[in-house]
């Protein structure tokens, strides 16, 4: 019943809810909590929200084409962040297939692993990065390869920078999500093999969320965005000692 409700109105109060079903505030906050993690709706402080239809596209074949002026930003300031001989991880994320398009036309001679199919793709032709395909199960999306042989083999390694995507980026729990529990347990590991490790983040991810929590926000070493922060995430990033561009 409360998921009917968020979805009716949009968006309802903890208080409200309290009200309507004759329980406490604090039990309110229980459920939502639930809720979130069964990805049901986002809860926000003092209540929760609906769910976007784009917060329910887990798979790549339905984010391609989308936002791609904020992903190709994103990208080309990724770039800047590499220099020759960079041993490099682009995860499974729409935007790291904008980094490897760039890359071919860089001028910058890395060594790129990935796990991402389209990203392989995207370097085929690629005269001067050295590539490597990390294989494993096929994910749910069926656009790249995680779980535990893909983790196994990415232990491996010891990268010196690593771009991951993210679903949902949660100052308030200092939480960083993807949909599947495959997919987090890969970015987890990836994360563990990295030097330097980064947020491909959209902006609007912040208001996002996703079913597993894959990392927290500070144990990556900082974020490349398509905007400015707000006042209240540069804050939270600042506190955390997160670079950002």
């Amino acid at each position: 019943m409360i998921v009917q409700i968020v979805n009716d109105t949009g968006s309802a109060s903890v208080k409200d809810l309290s009200q309507r079903f004759s329980i406490t505030e604090d039990s309110i906050r229980k459920d939502l909590t639930a809720l979130q993690k069964r990805g049901l709706l986002k809860k926000t402080y003092g209540g929760a929200l609906k769910l976007e239809e784009e917060e329910m596209e887990q798979y790549v074949s339905q984010r391609k084409g989308k936002y791609m002026p904020d992903k190709r930003k994103i990208a080309q300031k990724a770039l800047r962040l590499l220099k020759d001989d960079d041993v490099l991880f682009l995860d499974i994320s729409t935007t790291s297939i904008e980094i490897a398009k760039l890359l071919k036309t860089s001028g910058l001679s890395l060594t790129v692993v990935t796990n991402m199919i389209d990203v392989m793709l995207a370097m085929t032709g690629d005269e001067y990065n050295r590539l490597i395909f990390i294989g494993g199960t096929f994910s749910e999306g069926k656009d790249g390869f995680v779980g535990s042989i893909a983790n196994r083999e990415i232990s491996r390694y010891h990268f010196d920078k690593a771009f991951l995507g993210i679903v949902g980026a949660d100052i308030e729990r200092n939480a960083a999500m993807t949909y599947t529990s495959e997919d987090a347990a890969t970015k987890e590991t990836i994360l563990k093999c990295s030097r330097n490790s980064y947020m491909l983040l959209e902006t609007r991810k912040f208001d996002k969320t996703g079913n597993f929590i894959y990392a927290s926000l500070s144990d990556f070493s900082g974020a490349v965005l398509d905007k400015p922060l707000d006042m209240k995430q540069k804050t939270f990033f600042e506190q955390h000692g997160l670079d950002y561009m």
